[in-house]
């Protein structure tokens, strides 16, 4: 395309596009489906913080800005008694969202952008909503408009960008996610057109995060900065600070530099279809990375018809397409982060125990012998059939050889949590409970807190809410 005057690719218009959306958008522009799938995902999300506040990453970025010793409390940091500046509260519950790898995950449409890689939405976005709103004393409708917006700009841009971006190693949570946690904070700012682009310009330029930190504290530090920075990015512009207003679509702006160009059309969708309507967002039955779980409910099932027992099981095939051993990078692991993007790992767990929740992700579990000796019966590969099905799946074909001879197989595309296969609002509220219970949140305030949060945009304010997920002081 040839360029403007400033830089810009003529015909690109994305930043502003994407400010135009976040500032004119209102609650009663979105349809009922999507407010339902938001309410959903953020009760997920709250979910997570609680039990991620737990996390040893978690309670080292709390220790962390403990330590500053700030005298302004303006939000809370999930699971805890802190209350804290509202950027180092979104910090913090950011890395606790993103800390288990239990959030969720986009889906991509185009079939040369790899699916469920595209960025974890709510881990970056629902932070940033939920300081602010707390700052603003904001209604629970305030919350899921931000939230909302906020999400929608980052995930369309996600799926914009040149898929070289994270093909190259650049983690979309961190980098994207910066963006979507600023277009939040414009909107719980009330910021104009001109003062969004400004601070979308200002969250490019903060935009980080690699892959090769996948299976490390750093990738759950990834989701805490997007969230942090694309909040302080909206507070800068609050107090005068400027930026590029093209700093998407710009020559030397984010979509050439980090991904070496873009699909405009995408970048300018936003709500045309909403992402939480089509292709819709994946919902986490297990805390690992989402390429593992296809092949997860594949074996599942044919585990749990064939009642097949741990003994029985003397081999284990699993076959992908060459995008998602790139992600899976941990073939023995022997740290429960490394275990997360391992798929010999989550194949040997449901082998024996029939379930991969929080309680199978623990040290002394993969150091268990039986486990050792399971994970060397899993096989791990690239399939020419996964492969012919594209990229914008996640196929993968299971093959379980059992002692007596026979061998069991599966395979799919869609992971139960996904929208052709979603979680019940049943199972949503079981997840969540087991969550809240790693905080130590009484079953009762966990059950009033998921009523509350799925009626989010009739609550006046989030003190009911915030309550509810603060535990008790230790002692009493």
């Amino acid at each position: 395309m040839r360029e403007r005057g400033d830089g810009t690719a003529a015909g690109g218009h994305a930043t502003e596009a994407a400010s135009r959306f976040v500032t004119e958008t209102t609650l009663a522009d979105v349809p009922g489906t999507v407010r339902q799938a938001a309410r959903h995902s953020i009760l997920d999300g709250l979910g997570l913080a609680l039990a991620g506040s737990r996390s040893l990453p978690g309670q080292i970025a709390q220790a962390e800005v403990a330590s500053y010793g700030c005298a302004v409390e303006e939000a809370s940091a999930l699971g805890t008694s802190l209350r804290l500046p509202a950027r180092f509260a979104a910090f913090v519950n950011g890395v606790a969202i993103h800390a288990d790898d239990y959030d969720d995950t986009q889906l991509a449409v185009k079939p040369d952008r790899v699916y469920g890689l595209l960025t974890h939405p709510t881990a970056p976005v629902l932070p940033v909503a939920l300081a602010l709103t707390q700052v603003g004393h904001g209604t629970g409708a305030d919350l899921l408009v931000s939230y909302l917006v906020g999400v929608e700009v980052e995930t369309k841009v996600a799926e914009a960008i040149d898929p070289r971006h994270y093909d190259a190693g650049f983690h979309t949570t961190g980098t994207i996610g910066t963006l979507g946690a600023a277009a939040a904070a414009a909107k719980s700012l009330g910021f104009d057109v001109r003062q969004t682009c400004m601070a979308l310009g200002i969250a490019a330029s903060e935009a980080a995060g690699l892959r090769e930190n996948f299976g490390t504290m750093t990738k759950p530090l990834h989701a805490g900065r997007a969230a942090e920075n694309g909040l302080l990015a909206a507070r800068l512009v609050g107090r005068g600070f400027t930026a590029a207003r093209n700093a998407l679509e710009a020559r030397r702006g984010l979509f050439n530099a980090a991904g070496g160009g873009y699909d405009a059309e995408t970048a300018e969708a936003f709500g045309r279809p909403w992402t939480f309507a089509d292709p819709g967002v994946s919902i986490k039955p297990h805390p690992s990375g989402s390429l593992t779980h296809p092949a997860m409910t594949v074996l599942l099932d044919l585990l749990r018809e064939n009642r097949v027992a741990p003994a029985d099981i003397q081999e284990v095939r699993v076959g992908t397409n060459r995008h998602m051993p790139n992600a899976l990078i941990h073939h023995d692991p022997h740290d429960p982060l490394a275990a997360k993007f391992s798929m010999e790992f989550c194949m040997a767990i449901l082998c024996l125990e029939g379930r991969a929740g929080l309680a199978q992700f623990r040290q002394d579990v993969i150091e268990r012998p039986e486990v050792r000796d399971m994970i060397g019966r899993v096989r791990f590969e690239v399939d020419p059939d996964a492969e012919a099905a594209g990229y914008n799946t996640m196929t993968s074909l299971v093959s379980v050889r059992l002692a007596d001879g026979r061998v069991l197989a599966g395979r799919a595309a869609f992971a139960k949590g996904s929208p052709e296969n979603p979680m019940t609002e049943g199972e949503l509220r079981g997840k969540f409970l087991e969550c809240a219970g790693v905080a130590g949140i009484a079953s009762a305030d966990a059950e009033r807190a998921a009523d509350l949060v799925l009626d989010v945009e009739n609550q006046p304010d989030l003190d009911g809410i915030i309550g509810l997920l603060t535990p008790a002081p230790e002692g009493t």
